[in-house]
């Protein structure tokens, strides 16, 4: 009874105190970063300017510095001298989905995706091959290394029609000024529309970055892990089912694979039984130490702000990965490996496995030097690098050894109109010996009317991914000998306040691909691919504004690559701020491409594939949303793919359109998101 009351007593008396205290002013976001001009003076009820300072020997309600109150955060990619800011923009739906909307996925978030806009594959030295599902990753390059003056925190979750659920979280802080750490985690739990179809994704990474006091020593550091669980069905057996009246719920739609696994939509089950299970761990630690020019300046008697301006830099970095790539099959079908693969199964009762793990790892040592004392965004650096690889194969374990050289120039000036990056790498021996890339872009700021007008330049050769090497677990009586591919690309941009403008050239020889569900083989013509773009905000009225994209894409037919003549996306977006505080964005979103033969996908080696026997007609994509922000707080809802509306057999959304040959997307979806953004 003594301790209840004392437990009561103290709580009221916390109570009192805290009641005391007047709370933190809200923070405003602002449309494009979080960045606010803090307010550097206090008015008073009569509206002059109060000067005096508190007195600290009476009880009473102090004139807070709104200063205190506002968060100034920003960050760096890696190996950019950029400074970023955070995006809380409403308008465009990419920012939200783990799935770009120039991409096509296969019916469910957190399958395999390929772009409709052709990307050239520019990475040299080894790769495993295996990048249907990269758009779900997190990268070492794609880690954002912040600087903040208030701890931030952003949470946000989406549901959708078919239990389909997506989570994200980012937390960073800086604890002292001179070091930052933090996180991010993202969740995709999709158990989809047909029979083994569900994907549950998870990935995290963790961050760090820190500048010794006197402003010689810096860290950067980086966990990064991805473990992609996604269900393979195959596709449909038959399309025709689509349109059966009988079989509204798609489950009920006979697919190629895992037919008997029986699984039903339920968002708890996340074992795959027929697919494929990717997962990766990356730690990356880079350290450096700066010689050059001391200087400080002294803030108050009792404190002093060093200063430093680097000459050399001596850089070390590190990096180690572990990768595992799996296809597994508990009850596979016999005739259909058979057909598809060429593979002869025993017992069909029997589980159906093929595995390669990897294990890399990477030493670098790098020279920098700063030709301006006070720009370090101008700067040559020189390096080498030496790459352990060990694999886990099937039916081996191999060793694998690179050593390569790198160099950059950068030179962004200080008055920021001229952005110069030169770059280059070569592979001296092993796995990759031979494998060069060139790299070149130059950049020009106008003028506030004309914009930034961008030229680059690339050449590639590179050895083709491991999966087409007759030793891969993933090759199924494949032995060809491939030459290197080589990739040559080029081209210029244009952005400004009126319109952006792109446009690209790729010349790609001695292209590696598959040619059906496991036989590979390289095309050693030319093949020639061009492409513009063009998108433009354009004011239809004072609240009606209307998002225009388009790229048109050309390549010979006679190719195995498989592009849209042209693909366009279109938003008519009602917006504005209404009631001081609501930021509003509400209207209709239009995706479109032109009919083409579009990518087969081969479940067990995760490839998109060119086909000819079918050319893909789909109607254009058509979604209502409505999106909104309160300061911190943004929430949507979105009527995705109502152009599979259909009357034939009654009333439903039966019509749907294709992301690959036997591959339907879904029918009508109902998404909801909130996000919220913490200030601490």
């Amino acid at each position: 009874m003594k301790k209840t009351a004392l437990t009561i007593f103290l709580s009221m008396m916390g109570l009192v105190v805290f009641s005391q205290i007047k709370p933190r002013r809200p923070v405003t976001l602002s449309d494009d970063n979080i960045n606010p001009a803090p307010q550097t003076t206090n008015s008073n009820q009569q509206g002059t300017i109060n000067q005096e300072t508190p007195r600290t020997d009476t009880i009473g309600f102090e004139h807070r510095d709104d200063a205190k109150d506002s968060i100034t955060i920003s960050f760096k990619y890696l190996d950019s001298t950029r400074k970023l800011f955070l995006d809380s923009s409403i308008n465009d739906f990419d920012k939200y989905f783990s799935v770009p909307s120039t991409y096509l996925y296969l019916g469910n978030n957190g399958a395999a995706a390929t772009s409709l806009i052709y990307q050239p594959f520019n990475k040299i030295g080894f790769d495993e091959g295996f990048h249907a599902f990269d758009i779900y990753k997190y990268t070492v390059e794609g880690t954002k290394f912040y600087k903040t003056n208030r701890p931030f925190t952003s949470l946000s979750y989406q549901l959708a029609t078919g239990k389909e659920q997506m989570l994200k979280a980012t937390h960073t802080q800086n604890p002292r000024q001179n070091l930052n750490w933090g996180f991010d985690y993202k969740l995709i739990n999709a158990p989809g529309l047909f029979i083994t179809q569900n994907t549950n994704h998870k990935s995290y990474q963790v961050f760090a970055n820190y500048q010794g006091n006197k402003k010689r020593y810096n860290m950067w550091m980086s966990l990064t892990g991805n473990n992609i669980r996604a269900s393979e069905n195959g596709g449909v057996e038959n399309v025709d089912y689509l349109s059966d009246p009988n079989r509204r719920d798609r489950f009920s739609v006979p697919v190629n694979l895992g037919n008997s696994a029986a699984y039903r939509n339920n968002p708890f089950v996340t074992t795959v039984l027929t697919g494929n299970q990717y997962k990766d761990f990356n730690f990356f630690l880079r350290q450096s130490y700066d010689l050059g020019k001391r200087d400080s300046i002294a803030i108050n008697d009792s404190t002093t702000e060093y200063l430093f301006y680097p000459k050399l830099r001596l850089q070390y970095s590190f990096t180690g990965s572990r990768n595992s790539y799996r296809f597994i099959d508990v009850g596979p079908d016999s005739s259909r490996y058979a057909n598809w693969y060429g593979l002869t199964l025993g017992n069909s009762a029997d589980t159906f496995s093929v595995f390669e793990n990897w294990k890399i790892f990477k030493n670098d040592l790098s020279l920098i030097q700063y030709p301006d004392t006070k720009n370090t965004a101008q700067f040559f650096l020189a390096g080498i690098s030496l790459q352990h690889i060990e694999g886990d194969l099937s039916a081996d374990t191999i060793h694998l050894r690179n050593l390569f050289i790198h160099g950059e120039y950068r030179n962004r000036t200080r008055n920021k109109k001229w952005d110069m990056l030169l770059k280059g790498e070569i592979y001296l021996s092993g796995y990759n010996d031979g494998d060069y890339s060139v790299y070149a872009t130059l950049s020009r700021y106008l003028n506030r009317k004309l914009g930034n007008i961008n030229l680059f330049f690339s050449n590639v050769s590179r050895s083709p991914s491991f999966i087409f090497d007759e030793r891969s677990s993933f090759n199924f009586g494949n032995t060809t000998d491939f030459k290197k591919e080589n990739i040559t690309s080029f081209g210029a941009q244009s952005s400004n306040s009126f319109i952006n403008l792109s446009f690209k050239n790729h010349l790609i020889v001695n292209y590696s691909y598959f040619k059906n569900y496991y036989q590979h083989t390289q095309d050693l013509s030319p093949i020639d691919v061009v492409q513009f773009s063009a998108s433009k905000k354009i004011k239809l009225t004072k609240k009606l504004n209307w998002y225009a994209e388009a790229t048109v894409q050309q390549v010979d037919q006679a190719a195995p690559i498989r592009v849209p003549l042209l693909f366009t996306r279109n938003r008519f977006a009602f917006e504005g701020v209404f009631y001081k505080n609501l930021n509003l964005s509400t209207g209709l979103e239009f995706r479109y491409f032109t009919p083409y033969k579009a990518y087969s996908y081969s479940p067990i080696i995760g490839q998109f594939i060119p086909q000819d026997t079918l050319v893909i007609k789909n109607l254009p994509d058509v979604t209502a949303f409505l999106d909104f922000r309160i300061k911190g707080f943004s929430a949507f809802i979105r009527a995705e793919n109502l152009n599979t509306l259909s009357f034939n057999y009654g009333f439903g959304f039966m019509n749907n359109n294709f992301s690959a040959p036997l591959y339907p997307t879904q029918g009508l979806m109902i998404r909801f998101g909130i996000r919220w953004w913490f200030v601490n």
